[in-house]
């Protein structure tokens, strides 16, 4: 038994395709190519998906931003003072602090009818009312139109340029870490099954990898991108996103610019404020990423190769968007409070001698839900998923498209 399962492990080897049943050589050889690629390869392809995926989502990624900053006070300039229907569900809203989604999205629909109603200015018969409202009344698409009708439709792509200085290291740093990380953990759990004399388990052939492995690889890639670039760059996106001024009258300009301000009005640590859940949400993020796409992909690939087809080299651009959105929408689904605590730290300006209003994971978590409730943990949750899910799609079809071109003329650039 023992030669027979060396020779398994060798796939190009003659002896070995003769002896295997057939079904068993579809098994054996690797979905993927067995030469590896040159890590500048990774580099382009992936900071090709992440620029296009960028140009492509940044006006959602403003909206679910604004969405996640808005608190549980909102205010409305004028209204009726004998209207009793604004003053029920005012009172209601302002004292059911734990009411739930469907009571709330009810009174922003009563809210969002009497706003048609409101004047401009103050009239006679009228009071400015200034107490909180509990729920926000804007949805993402109420507020996009907000803010291209107070700051123009340019406003929506506030903080773009912090987005492309870091898209482009991040993403290439996802893929090239990824594949790293993959290598690695792999020829260290082949070793360790080697050393464990295990017949029932063999090594996997090269260019295969166990689902235990693609996880960890992808939860690291996310804790690496996080630290080398996404935090620093996520807090110069918010607070540009999040500066309501006009655009000839902003306080943060560009990236540039905006670290500037930081680093010189709050120091250099404030500019990895909250990297505690950019990391968790990044590495739970790729971790699911990584693992769902390239299993469906496997999946994919041998039932092609079951069925007869020839061209099972890789996926179709149409196949690529599929999974890769599928895939991205699974981790935001499971941790949108760790974005929306990232997103509140990241937003705050710490001044010298004053305690920041939210401190850590758990005591933002824990003041969020005593302020606003349970369900303020899960804003943005639409937006975020409608720039996600096809940001994902984008992505992955983008990679596989630049790295199968790569590929062809690898030999005239590396």
């Amino acid at each position: 038994m023992a030669p027979s399962a060396t020779t398994c492990n060798r796939p190009g080897t003659a002896a070995a395709a003769s002896t295997r049943p057939p079904s068993y050589a579809v098994m054996a050889t690797s979905p993927r190519p067995a030469k590896k690629k040159h890590p500048l390869m990774h580099l382009l392809a992936g900071g090709a998906a992440g620029l296009v995926e960028a140009s492509v989502c940044h006006p959602l990624d403003t909206v679910k931003t604004r969405i996640q900053l808005q608190g549980r006070h909102s205010y409305v300039s004028q209204l009726p003072a004998h209207d009793s229907a604004v003053r029920a569900v005012h009172s209601t809203t302002s004292t059911n602090v734990s009411s739930t989604a469907v009571v709330q999205d009810a009174v922003a629909m009563n809210i969002r009818r009497l706003f048609s109603s409101i004047a401009p200015t103050q009239q006679p018969g009228t009071v400015a009312a200034t107490a909180p409202l509990q729920h926000q009344v804007l949805g993402p698409i109420g507020t996009a139109r907000h803010i291209i009708r107070s700051e123009g439709f340019a406003a929506l792509y506030k903080g773009l340029t912090a987005v492309y200085t870091g898209i482009v290291p991040k993403m290439s740093i996802r893929f090239l870490s990824f594949e790293w990380y993959r290598e690695r953990l792999s020829f260290y759990s082949n070793t360790y099954m080697h050393r464990q004399n295990s017949q029932q388990q063999q090594p996997l052939p090269p260019g295969q990898y166990t689902r235990s492995v693609t996880f960890l690889a992808g939860l690291s890639s996310g804790l690496t991108e996080a630290v080398l670039v996404v935090t620093p760059a996520e807090v110069c996106k918010i607070r540009m996103q999040s500066d309501k001024s006009p655009l000839h009258n902003r306080k943060y300009v560009n990236v540039v610019q905006t670290s500037s301000v930081i680093v010189r009005e709050e120091g250099l640590g404030a500019l990895y404020s909250g990297v505690v859940p950019t990391m968790m949400r990044q590495g739970c993020n790729q971790a699911v990423n990584f693992t769902t796409y390239n299993y469906f992909k496997d999946t994919l690939i041998q039932y092609r190769k079951d069925r007869g087809d020839s061209n099972v080299m890789g996926l179709r651009p149409h196949e690529s968007l599929v999974l890769g959105g599928v895939s991205g929408g699974l981790g935001p689904v499971a941790n949108n409070p760790l974005d929306v605590v990232k997103t509140r730290m990241q937003k705050q300006i710490v001044r010298n001698g004053c305690k920041p209003k939210y401190t850590g994971l758990l005591q933002s978590c824990v003041l969020i839900a005593k302020e606003e409730g349970s369900v303020a943990l899960w804003k943005g949750i639409t937006p975020r998923l409608l720039r996600i899910v096809p940001g994902q799609a984008i992505t992955f079809t983008t990679y596989e498209f630049v790295s199968r071109q790569l590929s062809r003329h690898e030999s005239r650039f590396l």
